[in-house]
Protein backbone atom coordinates (compact mmCIF):
# COMPACT_ATOMS: atom_id res chain seq x y z
CA UNK A 1 0.00 0.00 0.00
CA UNK A 2 0.92 3.05 -0.40
CA UNK A 3 2.99 4.41 2.45
CA UNK A 4 2.85 8.84 3.60
CA UNK A 5 5.84 10.51 3.17
CA UNK A 6 7.05 10.93 6.81
CA UNK A 7 10.41 13.10 7.99
CA UNK A 8 13.57 11.23 9.23
CA UNK A 9 12.56 9.89 12.14
CA UNK A 10 15.62 7.84 13.55
CA UNK A 11 14.60 6.60 16.91
CA UNK A 12 11.12 6.14 16.35
CA UNK A 13 9.75 8.34 19.80
CA UNK A 14 7.80 11.07 18.17
CA UNK A 15 4.56 11.61 18.29
CA UNK A 16 2.55 12.63 14.78
CA UNK A 17 -0.54 14.61 15.84
CA UNK A 18 -3.67 13.30 14.20
CA UNK A 19 -5.99 10.66 16.50
CA UNK A 20 -5.56 7.39 16.13
CA UNK A 21 -8.31 5.37 14.25
CA UNK A 22 -10.27 2.41 15.64
CA UNK A 23 -8.75 -0.59 17.02
CA UNK A 24 -9.40 -3.52 14.70
CA UNK A 25 -10.98 -6.83 16.30
CA UNK A 26 -8.53 -9.63 16.23
CA UNK A 27 -8.29 -12.61 14.38
CA UNK A 28 -8.36 -13.20 10.93
CA UNK A 29 -11.06 -11.10 8.46
CA UNK A 30 -13.12 -12.89 6.40
CA UNK A 31 -12.86 -11.66 2.69
CA UNK A 32 -16.43 -11.54 0.10
CA UNK A 33 -15.56 -10.76 -3.75
CA UNK A 34 -18.86 -11.32 -5.29
CA UNK A 35 -19.37 -11.06 -8.84
CA UNK A 36 -16.04 -8.36 -9.56
CA UNK A 37 -15.01 -7.60 -12.65
CA UNK A 38 -12.83 -4.69 -13.68
CA UNK A 39 -11.72 -2.33 -16.84
CA UNK A 40 -9.46 -0.13 -17.30
CA UNK A 41 -9.30 2.97 -19.32
CA UNK A 42 -6.21 3.05 -21.99
CA UNK A 43 -5.32 5.55 -24.88
CA UNK A 44 -8.25 6.16 -27.26
CA UNK A 45 -10.92 5.85 -25.09
CA UNK A 46 -11.40 2.26 -25.05
CA UNK A 47 -11.40 0.35 -22.33
CA UNK A 48 -9.27 -3.40 -20.96
CA UNK A 49 -10.43 -5.80 -19.12
CA UNK A 50 -8.84 -7.31 -16.55
CA UNK A 51 -11.38 -8.86 -13.99
CA UNK A 52 -14.37 -11.40 -15.20
CA UNK A 53 -17.12 -12.11 -12.93
CA UNK A 54 -14.49 -13.14 -10.04
CA UNK A 55 -16.39 -14.91 -6.61
CA UNK A 56 -14.17 -15.85 -3.93
CA UNK A 57 -14.59 -15.85 -0.01
CA UNK A 58 -11.65 -15.81 2.08
CA UNK A 59 -12.63 -17.36 5.30
CA UNK A 60 -11.33 -15.52 8.48
CA UNK A 61 -7.63 -17.21 9.47
CA UNK A 62 -7.28 -18.84 5.79
CA UNK A 63 -4.64 -18.37 3.67
CA UNK A 64 -5.56 -18.42 0.10
CA UNK A 65 -2.74 -17.93 -2.73
CA UNK A 66 -3.79 -16.84 -6.41
CA UNK A 67 -1.87 -18.15 -9.43
CA UNK A 68 -2.12 -17.81 -12.94
CA UNK A 69 -0.73 -16.35 -16.13
CA UNK A 70 1.63 -12.88 -15.63
CA UNK A 71 -0.52 -10.22 -16.51
CA UNK A 72 -3.79 -12.17 -15.92
CA UNK A 73 -5.00 -9.78 -12.56
CA UNK A 74 -3.59 -10.89 -10.01
CA UNK A 75 -2.27 -7.99 -8.57
CA UNK A 76 -5.56 -6.04 -9.89
CA UNK A 77 -7.50 -8.22 -7.65
CA UNK A 78 -4.87 -7.94 -4.57
CA UNK A 79 -5.56 -3.69 -5.49
CA UNK A 80 -9.25 -3.84 -5.05
CA UNK A 81 -9.26 -6.31 -1.88
CA UNK A 82 -6.85 -3.52 -0.49
CA UNK A 83 -9.45 -0.90 -1.33
CA UNK A 84 -6.54 1.14 -3.35
CA UNK A 85 -9.39 1.77 -6.00
CA UNK A 86 -13.08 0.51 -6.65
CA UNK A 87 -14.26 -2.44 -8.40
CA UNK A 88 -15.89 -1.28 -11.68
CA UNK A 89 -18.83 -3.83 -11.04
CA UNK A 90 -19.75 -6.46 -8.18
CA UNK A 91 -19.00 -6.22 -4.53
CA UNK A 92 -15.99 -6.61 -2.05
CA UNK A 93 -16.75 -6.49 1.39
CA UNK A 94 -14.91 -7.57 4.44
CA UNK A 95 -16.55 -8.73 7.60
CA UNK A 96 -19.70 -7.68 5.73
CA UNK A 97 -18.87 -4.19 5.55
CA UNK A 98 -18.05 -3.11 1.63
CA UNK A 99 -14.36 -2.25 1.60
CA UNK A 100 -14.38 1.73 -0.23
CA UNK A 101 -11.01 2.28 0.77
CA UNK A 102 -7.63 1.37 2.46
CA UNK A 103 -7.58 0.66 6.14
CA UNK A 104 -5.25 -0.75 8.68
CA UNK A 105 -6.51 -3.66 9.03
CA UNK A 106 -5.56 -4.43 5.31
CA UNK A 107 -1.84 -4.81 4.91
CA UNK A 108 -0.24 -5.02 1.33
CA UNK A 109 3.16 -6.57 1.58
CA UNK A 110 5.37 -5.63 -2.22
CA UNK A 111 7.64 -7.16 -4.12
CA UNK A 112 9.98 -4.24 -3.38
CA UNK A 113 10.14 -4.09 0.23
CA UNK A 114 10.38 -0.05 -0.26
CA UNK A 115 12.00 1.19 2.65
CA UNK A 116 12.87 4.92 3.25
CA UNK A 117 16.41 4.35 3.46
CA UNK A 118 17.43 7.45 5.11
CA UNK A 119 15.48 5.96 7.87
CA UNK A 120 16.51 3.20 10.45
CA UNK A 121 14.67 -0.58 10.38
CA UNK A 122 13.22 0.65 13.71
CA UNK A 123 12.17 4.07 12.12
CA UNK A 124 10.95 2.28 8.86
CA UNK A 125 8.94 -0.73 11.23
CA UNK A 126 7.22 2.43 12.80
CA UNK A 127 5.65 4.02 9.92
CA UNK A 128 2.01 3.01 10.72
CA UNK A 129 1.86 3.69 13.91
CA UNK A 130 3.60 6.85 13.46
CA UNK A 131 1.17 8.19 10.53
CA UNK A 132 -1.87 7.32 12.60
CA UNK A 133 -0.55 9.10 15.57
CA UNK A 134 -0.16 6.73 17.97
CA UNK A 135 3.54 5.77 18.27
CA UNK A 136 3.71 6.77 21.72
CA UNK A 137 1.61 4.07 22.94
CA UNK A 138 2.37 1.27 20.64
CA UNK A 139 5.82 1.73 20.63
CA UNK A 140 6.37 -1.84 21.93
CA UNK A 141 4.55 -3.05 19.15
CA UNK A 142 7.71 -1.86 17.08
CA UNK A 143 9.89 -3.67 19.16
CA UNK A 144 7.75 -6.88 19.11
CA UNK A 145 7.41 -7.02 14.90
CA UNK A 146 11.25 -6.71 14.79
CA UNK A 147 11.65 -9.78 17.48
CA UNK A 148 8.78 -11.80 14.98
CA UNK A 149 10.54 -11.07 11.96
CA UNK A 150 14.27 -12.35 13.80
CA UNK A 151 15.58 -8.92 13.25
CA UNK A 152 15.80 -7.06 17.16
CA UNK A 153 19.30 -6.89 16.88
CA UNK A 154 19.10 -5.12 13.16
CA UNK A 155 17.18 -2.11 14.92
CA UNK A 156 19.64 1.08 14.37
CA UNK A 157 20.65 -0.55 10.81
CA UNK A 158 20.09 1.44 7.84
CA UNK A 159 18.69 -0.76 4.68
CA UNK A 160 21.52 -0.58 2.36
CA UNK A 161 23.28 -2.59 5.31
CA UNK A 162 20.42 -5.94 5.12
CA UNK A 163 20.46 -8.44 2.81
CA UNK A 164 17.44 -8.81 0.08
CA UNK A 165 15.79 -11.19 2.71
CA UNK A 166 16.51 -8.97 5.32
CA UNK A 167 14.94 -6.13 3.80
CA UNK A 168 11.91 -8.33 3.08
CA UNK A 169 11.51 -9.32 6.46
CA UNK A 170 11.59 -5.52 7.47
CA UNK A 171 8.46 -5.25 5.23
CA UNK A 172 6.60 -7.86 6.73
CA UNK A 173 7.43 -6.05 10.23
CA UNK A 174 6.12 -2.99 9.19
CA UNK A 175 3.23 -4.68 8.00
CA UNK A 176 2.57 -6.78 11.63
CA UNK A 177 3.19 -3.74 13.78
CA UNK A 178 -0.41 -3.07 12.18
CA UNK A 179 -1.63 -6.37 13.65
CA UNK A 180 -3.34 -6.76 10.10
CA UNK A 181 -6.52 -8.76 10.21
CA UNK A 182 -5.62 -9.30 6.34
CA UNK A 183 -2.27 -9.51 4.97
CA UNK A 184 -2.05 -9.33 1.27
CA UNK A 185 1.00 -10.54 -0.59
CA UNK A 186 1.72 -9.26 -3.92
CA UNK A 187 4.88 -12.09 -4.94
CA UNK A 188 6.70 -10.69 -1.74
CA UNK A 189 9.57 -13.23 -2.51
CA UNK A 190 9.73 -12.43 -6.11
CA UNK A 191 12.95 -10.72 -6.18
CA UNK A 192 14.86 -13.20 -3.31
CA UNK A 193 17.85 -15.76 -4.50
CA UNK A 194 16.35 -19.58 -4.33
CA UNK A 195 17.58 -20.49 -0.91
CA UNK A 196 16.47 -17.32 0.72
CA UNK A 197 12.98 -17.73 -1.25
CA UNK A 198 12.75 -21.07 0.50
CA UNK A 199 13.82 -19.83 4.22
CA UNK A 200 11.01 -16.84 3.65
CA UNK A 201 8.48 -19.03 2.77
CA UNK A 202 8.98 -21.45 6.03
CA UNK A 203 8.95 -17.81 7.90
CA UNK A 204 6.01 -16.11 6.49
CA UNK A 205 4.24 -19.43 6.98
CA UNK A 206 5.22 -19.64 10.87
CA UNK A 207 4.20 -15.55 10.94
CA UNK A 208 0.64 -17.03 9.32
CA UNK A 209 0.29 -19.31 12.02
CA UNK A 210 1.52 -17.70 15.06
CA UNK A 211 -0.63 -14.59 14.20
CA UNK A 212 -3.94 -15.68 12.58
CA UNK A 213 -4.07 -12.99 10.24
CA UNK A 214 -5.86 -14.23 7.08
CA UNK A 215 -3.28 -14.00 4.11
CA UNK A 216 -3.99 -14.18 0.25
CA UNK A 217 -0.78 -14.49 -1.83
CA UNK A 218 -0.28 -13.85 -5.34
CA UNK A 219 2.26 -15.86 -6.77
CA UNK A 220 3.61 -17.41 -10.26
CA UNK A 221 5.47 -19.95 -8.22
CA UNK A 222 3.60 -23.38 -7.96
CA UNK A 223 5.53 -24.97 -5.61
CA UNK A 224 4.76 -21.97 -3.38
CA UNK A 225 1.70 -21.45 -3.94
CA UNK A 226 0.77 -25.37 -3.00
CA UNK A 227 3.35 -25.22 0.23
CA UNK A 228 2.12 -22.15 1.96
CA UNK A 229 -1.44 -22.01 1.16
CA UNK A 230 -4.52 -24.31 2.25
CA UNK A 231 -6.15 -23.05 -1.00
CA UNK A 232 -5.25 -22.56 -4.50
CA UNK A 233 -7.32 -20.53 -6.69
CA UNK A 234 -6.03 -20.76 -10.53
CA UNK A 235 -6.96 -18.45 -12.91
CA UNK A 236 -7.49 -18.03 -16.60
CA UNK A 237 -5.52 -15.39 -18.98
CA UNK A 238 -6.74 -11.90 -18.84
CA UNK A 239 -9.32 -11.29 -18.69
CA UNK A 240 -8.99 -13.22 -15.42
CA UNK A 241 -11.49 -16.00 -14.26
CA UNK A 242 -11.20 -18.62 -11.63
CA UNK A 243 -10.84 -21.83 -13.45
CA UNK A 244 -9.91 -23.80 -10.46
CA UNK A 245 -9.87 -23.89 -6.85
CA UNK A 246 -7.65 -26.50 -5.06
CA UNK A 247 -7.84 -27.42 -1.48
CA UNK A 248 -3.73 -28.37 -0.22
CA UNK A 249 -4.96 -31.09 2.41
CA UNK A 250 -2.14 -31.94 3.60
CA UNK A 251 -1.30 -30.71 7.81
CA UNK A 252 1.57 -28.53 8.17
CA UNK A 253 4.46 -28.47 8.38
CA UNK A 254 4.34 -29.60 5.26
CA UNK A 255 7.56 -31.43 2.83
CA UNK A 256 8.41 -30.21 -0.30
CA UNK A 257 8.48 -33.94 -1.52
CA UNK A 258 4.87 -34.93 -0.53
CA UNK A 259 3.51 -37.08 -3.41
CA UNK A 260 -0.06 -35.16 -2.97
CA UNK A 261 1.99 -31.85 -3.35
CA UNK A 262 3.42 -33.52 -6.85
CA UNK A 263 -0.07 -34.30 -7.67
CA UNK A 264 -1.18 -30.80 -6.77
CA UNK A 265 1.33 -29.63 -8.79
CA UNK A 266 0.54 -31.38 -12.17
CA UNK A 267 -3.46 -30.73 -11.50
CA UNK A 268 -2.25 -26.58 -11.14
CA UNK A 269 -0.06 -26.99 -14.24
CA UNK A 270 -3.01 -28.64 -16.63
CA UNK A 271 -5.37 -25.67 -15.42
CA UNK A 272 -2.43 -23.16 -16.78
CA UNK A 273 -1.71 -25.36 -19.88
CA UNK A 274 1.71 -26.46 -19.19
CA UNK A 275 1.39 -29.93 -18.11
CA UNK A 276 2.75 -31.20 -21.05
CA UNK A 277 6.65 -31.57 -19.79
CA UNK A 278 5.67 -33.19 -16.19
Amino acid sequence: MVIPLLREYDDATEEASPPATAATAPGGARIDIENVSHWFDVPGGNKLQALDGIDLHVAPGEFVALLGPSGCGKSTLLRLVAGLEPATTGRLAQDGAAITRPDPSRIVVFQDPTLYPWRRVRANVALGPQARGVLRQQAHRVDDALARVGLAEFADAFPHQLSGGMAQRVALARALVNDPRLLILDEPLGKLDSLTRLQMQGELLQLWQRSGFSALLVTHDVEEALFLAQRVVVLSDRPARIVAQLQVDLPYPRHRGHPRLAELRHEALRHLGLDASW
